[in-house]
């Protein structure tokens, strides 16, 4: 990794003077723009598009819509983060972090209230950092991103397992304990084909992840399990059987009719979308900076951020956000510029017009272990337990903001967190 490092910063200074509307694809063009690296970032492109295949259509799912909704965010989204946005590793695309509140505001106000929603978070992420406020919400304290993690990472996981089990439950609730309770009042309709699948699939990605790491274990399992289902025709929930099929192009761009009323209305879930959106994408940013020895503009991305949020739903997506699994996943691959992430929507569009209808063979079971996998990932078990031993003001806030997030709210979780992390090192001041 320091080698990787020092590669991209040969020659590169940190820039000492933010440039609200330069993307960091212009900067990178001016320093010279060879045929090897637009090799490289075709093959970290690829690489990040086989891993946001499957991610994208699950967590749209996930999040109570098609899988195609997922997918016109990768694409679209994630096309325009990269063409606009501060950081040169940075893919976006629908996030974990969103299932809840993606879900929740569908079931208040429709799909129609969401997109709405959505559009007026992104013009609420322009704004924030054209008054350039994106410089200190990154300046996050590390034991609330850790909790946070670690409480999405809880929900993602609770989210998954009726589909995970291939259970029988008419109305799934969305708070994670009545959650919990219908999926334990249903375990008597386990269906032992969709078990068998996810605990196949899961095992098989952890064993792929140990012997051969560079291979894309999400998308093969995918592959496979779609095919055994193609094969014998199991009395399973697939991708079709759930959602029909999955549309082989993009739709044109829309806006539903909205008025004051309606405006009024979906401005709370507006607020969170923008708030959770800036944070999660900031927090990706800093990721692939610490990766890569690089800096992004945090302002300059937010207002990509805006503008992709905006462009998203006009196609049809979901909220879209800067995705830090990805996003690492494109610096490991050896990506030199946003070139790999304008290449990775690309990617995802081809698949779109080409192999689509193929998708009504997956199984839910395999795209519910998918995000299982994604989710204990996220968890980052040894540093949250790491902080918990630490000291016991990072404890306090570590839990603080895990089980608030869990089982409350996770905007209240982010706040609270921030604000006992300054008031533990403000009596920690006063002490010296």
């Amino acid at each position: 990794m320091d080698q990787r490092r020092q590669e991209l910063s040969a020659g590169e200074p940190r820039p000492q003077r933010e440039y609200l509307f330069k993307p960091a694809l212009i900067s990178s063009l001016k320093r010279g723009y060879s045929r090897s690296a637009l090799r490289d970032d075709a093959i970290a492109g690829l690489t990040v598009a086989i891993v946001a295949l499957p991610l994208s259509m699950a967590l749209a799912i996930a999040s109570g819509l098609p899988p195609e909704r997922g997918l016109y965010t990768a694409i679209i989204g994630g096309f325009l983060i990269s063409l606009l946005g501060g950081s040169r590793f940075q893919i976006g695309g629908p996030a974990g972090a969103f299932i809840v509140l993606v879900s929740l505001t569908v079931e208040r106000h429709g799909y129609d209230g969401l997109v709405l929603a959505t559009f007026i978070a992104g013009l609420i992420m322009v704004l924030i950092g054209v008054v350039r406020l994106g410089t200190y919400i990154r300046h996050i304290p590390h034991p609330v991103i850790v909790g946070f993690a670690a409480g999405i990472a809880v929900i993602i996981f609770a989210s998954q397992l009726k589909d995970f089990l291939g259970l029988e439950i008419a109305k799934e609730p969305g708070p994670l304990l009545a959650k919990l309770a219908a999926i334990w009042n249903a375990l008597g309709t386990i269906n032992p084909v969709s078990f068998a699948i996810s605990i196949t699939s899961v095992l098989l990605i952890l064993l792929i992840r140990k012997a051969r790491p560079r291979w894309p274990g999400f998308l093969i399992v995918v592959i496979l399990s779609a095919v055994f289902v193609a094969i014998f025709h199991p009395d399973i929930a697939t991708i079709g059987s759930r959602f029909g099929a999955v549309p082989n192009s993009l739709p044109a761009p829309a806006l539903p009719p909205f008025n004051w009323q309606k405006i009024y209305a979906v401005l709370p879930d507006a607020i969170s979308i923008a708030l959770l959106g800036s944070i999660e994408s900031l927090l990706s940013a800093v990721v692939a900076d610490k990766m890569s020895g690089q800096q992004h503009r945090s302002n300059g991305e937010l207002v990509a951020q805006g503008i992709a949020n905006m462009g998203s739903v006009a196609f049809g997506g979901i909220p879209v956000t800067g995705t830090i699994a990805r996003t690492a996943t494109n610096v490991r691959s050896g990506a030199k510029s946003p070139v790999s992430g304008i290449l990775h929507s690309v990617y995802l569009l081809v698949f779109m017009l080409v192999a689509a209808p193929l998708a009504v063979h997956i199984p839910l079971a395999a795209l519910a272990a998918v995000l299982i996998v994604v989710a204990f990932n996220m968890s980052d078990h040894h540093e949250f337990w790491n902080l918990l031993k630490k000291n016991w003001a990072d404890a306090i806030v570590l839990l603080a903001v895990f089980l608030i997030t869990a089982f409350y709210d996770l905007l209240v979780a982010i706040s609270i967190g921030v604000i006992l992390s300054l008031l533990f090192r403000a009596a920690k001041l006063r002490r010296t």
